[in-house]
């Protein structure tokens, strides 16, 4: 028994392994002390997450090349078995293979990053994590109205981003056009429901408009696209029913139902403070005026 022991301890691939499993303990070690101790102090939550994700990517690439350095001597003569299994991995795992290119996609091509609302394979959410072969986002929509959170995680392929179109709501241009749409009932004082909706809309973008023209000109530097309108635009159209005024305006992509809510709040006071000037229209009937009926009573007798 002691003399098998002795054989196994003697033995050169023993010597490896033992090399092998003290190097990369060591290397482990090293890199979770950076995560907790030293990454932990960045105050910026996207640089510290970008430095554990970074730490613990190249711990990998080390680890890879330290079994390849230990282990260089006795993979000489696997060549071409490894080729073939290679190959035979490769078509079984083509879409782990395809998950990863999109991984080194997402990085280096800017797609998007954490923290940013994306939509990708019809799921519409905020990017909470970004892994080697998924995309981690919070949802927000499907039964809950609105942008906001429905508290369901969804993981999505990397592979989506050469297979489907990618929708980033923030990356390069945080902001998005929204519309409000006021149905007015005929008769009102049109011109005043279009100076109200120009100032409702010009204080619920008062910041936003500077910000987002700033960031537009850096798109423009950097794409190839014209000047776009970031302040409030009223525009009006006509059908049957009512005068439509709609008020399109800028908004940050994360308060886009808040700032509609606030709009509306505004306009309803605007309107109640108008003494009947403006008034919304609506699809009930109105009866104007009830015909004229004459009734005659005939007394027939016999």
């Amino acid at each position: 028994m002691s003399q098998g022991i002795l054989q196994i301890i003697d033995s050169p691939y023993f010597h490896k392994w033992l090399i092998l499993t003290v190097a990369l303990v060591i290397l482990w070690l090293v890199v979770r002390a950076l995560q907790k101790n030293l990454f932990t102090r960045i105050k910026d939550g996207d640089n510290r997450y970008r430095a554990k994700k970074l730490s613990g990517f190249i711990g990998f690439i080390l680890s890879a090349f330290i079994i390849l350095f230990v282990f260089s001597n006795s993979l000489s003569g696997l060549t071409v078995a490894l080729g073939v299994t290679g190959a035979g991995i490769a078509f079984a795992l083509q879409e782990v293979i395809v998950s990863f290119a999109g991984w080194l996609t997402i990085l280096f091509g800017g797609f998007y990053k954490p923290g940013d609302r994306v939509q990708l394979g019809g799921i519409k959410g905020d990017v909470m994590d970004i892994g080697v072969l998924r995309t981690t986002i919070m949802e927000i929509g499907q039964w809950v109205d609105g942008d906001l959170y429905n508290g369901r995680i969804v993981l999505v392929a990397n592979s989506f981003v050469f297979k489907e179109p990618v929708y980033n709501y923030s990356g390069d241009f945080p902001f998005l056009w929204d519309e409000l749409k006021v149905p007015v009932h005929f008769g009102s004082n049109y011109d005043l429901m279009k100076t109200t909706l120009e100032e409702i809309g010009a204080e619920a973008s008062l910041e936003l408009t500077e910000r987002s023209m700033g960031n537009w000109h850096d798109l423009q530097m950097k794409y190839r696209l014209e000047d776009a309108q970031t302040t409030p635009m009223v525009s009006t159209s006509l059908n049957d029913n009512w005068v439509e005024f709609t008020l399109r305006y800028i908004v940050h992509f994360k308060k886009r139902r808040k700032t509609k809510s606030e709009l509306v709040l505004m306009l309803l006071k605007k309107i109640e403070d108008s003494n009947g000037q403006l008034k919304l229209g609506s699809s009930s009937f109105n009866i104007n005026e009830l015909p004229s009926i004459n009734v005659s009573l005939n007394d027939s007798t016999e």
